[in-house]
């Protein structure tokens, strides 16, 4: 499984980083089918359920859907339905009910965007044993005979951004915003700390969170994320690395009176249309290649053997990593790269907890 892994990242890795940078936002709730001009077309039917934020969240969920995207674009005939997560009032039940749609109706594999599904995947796969379903975020269901895990090192590209922080920082401090307290969020924060630590090891780093479980609107709210944000960089910090999703916009807005520096998320941030605003004070993004893994599995399953298990995108399968397209960040790139590499080799262990 791993060696299929390997492979297809391996071949599809430039092309994505393109799809990864360019989605198109709009809604988040959609169906279509891919042209099939020539050629052999897929009978392959697949829905996405996305996490808060949805297509267009400039994110996370943007991440997932050029994945789908780029899915789209390479194989004819595909059909797909792409459904939205409430902004408020989400709950198991709502999530469940949304899977359940999907599965109704035909759609084989079906994607739940993120950790929050696993309670709902966890009721609804054993009721339909022939769909292929997966997960993004979450290893729980890894036994499950129809239901693939992807989950990503999340720390281990988290290291190389607070590295990039420390050396950028001209104050001494840095700051850390995660969208929910969960042990996900939890993961970036802890590489994050000992990537500046690397750098600095007597670097200030200070850390909130918007909300906390069962609480998720910490993913989409950002008024709260140029609040925190704002709060950091009043208290000193000139660089803040955001991992909360839709909220980070908020991180973007608080940064730009004073051009101090913010830190995006999962996708490379400073090239989002929707951001042109604020892109200048972007230094970099972590990229989290959601968008790799959606398309790896897509693909699994149009190939005729869906991924199941645990299946884990870290630093050397190119499931993580951080954004050079800010000129600003060149300084930076060569230690940051460096780091890198020792991560890849094992001389550098990241741990997932702060």
């Amino acid at each position: 499984m791993r060696r299929v892994i390997k492979i297809v990242a391996a071949t599809s890795v430039a092309a994505l980083m393109l799809a990864a940078c360019g989605s198109s936002g709009g809604s988040s709730t959609g169906t279509g089918t891919s042209p099939s001009p020539s050629g052999s077309t897929t009978t392959v039917k697949v829905g996405i359920a996305y996490d808060i934020g949805g297509r267009g969240d400039q994110s996370f969920n943007d991440s997932a859907a050029a994945g789908l995207d780029l899915s789209v674009t390479e194989m004819n005939g595909l059909t797909f339905k792409e459904l939205a997560a409430s902004p408020t009032g989400e709950t198991d039940a709502t999530r469940q009910e949304r899977l359940v749609q999907l599965a109704e109706a035909g759609y084989n594999p079906i994607i739940a965007i993120g950790f929050a599904y696993a309670v709902a995947l966890g009721k609804v796969a054993p009721d339909y044993p022939d769909i292929n379903f997966a997960i993004v975020d979450d290893a729980s269901l890894s036994k499950s005979a129809n239901v693939a895990s992807l989950v990503f090192a999340e720390e281990q590209g988290s290291f190389l951004v607070g590295s990039i922080a420390a050396q950028a920082s001209k104050s001494g401090s840095i700051g850390f915003i995660g969208g929910v307290n969960v042990p996900l969020i939890q993961k970036f924060q802890a590489g994050f700390e000992q990537g500046a630590k690397a750098v600095n090891p007597d670097i200030k780093i200070a850390v909130k969170y918007l909300t906390e479980p069962p609480d998720f609107s910490g993913f989409g709210d950002p008024a709260k994320g140029q609040t925190a944000a704002q709060g950091m960089y009043d208290a000193g910090a000139d660089v803040v690395y955001s991992a909360a999703g839709g909220s980070g916009a908020g991180a973007f807005k608080a940064a730009k009176p004073d051009s101090t520096w913010a830190i995006g998320v999962d996708s490379d941030q400073y090239k989002q249309p929707a951001l042109d605003a604020v892109k200048d004070v972007i230094l970099t993004s972590m990229l989290k290649r959601v968008d790799v893994a959606v398309h790896d599995f897509i693909k699994s399953c149009v190939d005729g053997t869906c991924l199941t298990g645990v299946n884990t995108f870290d630093l050397a399968k190119g499931g993580v990593g951080y954004s050079k397209s800010n000129p600003a960040v060149e300084p930076y790139e060569a230690k940051t790269d460096e780091l890198a590499a020792k991560i890849v080799s094992g001389e550098i262990k990241v741990s997932d907890k702060p």
